[in-house]
């Protein structure tokens, strides 16, 4: 297994990008209990070129969560990298408080996504629908594999077609 940083995709045309996305799976993170379900995240343009990054989910009590941040593209990535952050609007500027957020697999029709960290720590396959063909999950979920994410404690996110807007 290659330590090397993950491969990501040559450039994503950003327009394309945004819109909503559903979270089929992803590895275990703090800001996500396992028991969130209908979890999605929407993009849009904001007037200063950064991307708006709304995540929705519906938490184990059957409440709505909602987060919203700010994800700027990593200069000479072609926006295939980007970072991301969440804390409030006038501290985005304090250093190391920014998520990276690399695309490392894109359908050429922009419906299923691979998104991984670097240090291989956070992965996300997001597709545009609530739901993915088996195969298509497999072979996304081989090219996180094949770049070094361990998988064993991958999280399948249950999508029940239920609104998670908050």
């Amino acid at each position: 297994m290659s330590r090397d940083e993950p491969t990501t995709v040559p450039s994503v045309d950003l327009q394309r990008y945004l819109g909503t996305w559903y979270e089929i799976a992803r590895l275990p993170m703090r800001h996500e209990p396992p028991d969130y379900r209908d979890v999605t995240a929407t993009y849009s343009l904001q007037d200063d070129g950064k991307v708006r990054v709304a995540n929705r989910a519906i938490d184990g009590d059957g409440e709505r969560q909602e987060a919203i941040g700010e994800a700027t593209p990593v200069r000479g990535s072609h926006n295939s990298k980007l970072e991301v952050s969440f804390l409030p609007e006038g501290m985005r500027w304090i250093p190391f408080t920014k998520g990276d957020y690399w695309i490392l697999r894109l359908d050429p029709e922009y419906r299923v996504a691979l998104v991984g960290s670097p240090d291989r720590k956070y992965l996300w396959l997001l597709a545009r629908e609530p739901r993915i063909d088996s195969a298509t999950r497999l072979e996304y979920l081989a090219t996180a594999q094949a770049q070094g994410y361990e998988l064993d404690e991958l999280i399948d996110t249950p999508q029940s077609g239920a609104k998670s807007t908050a």
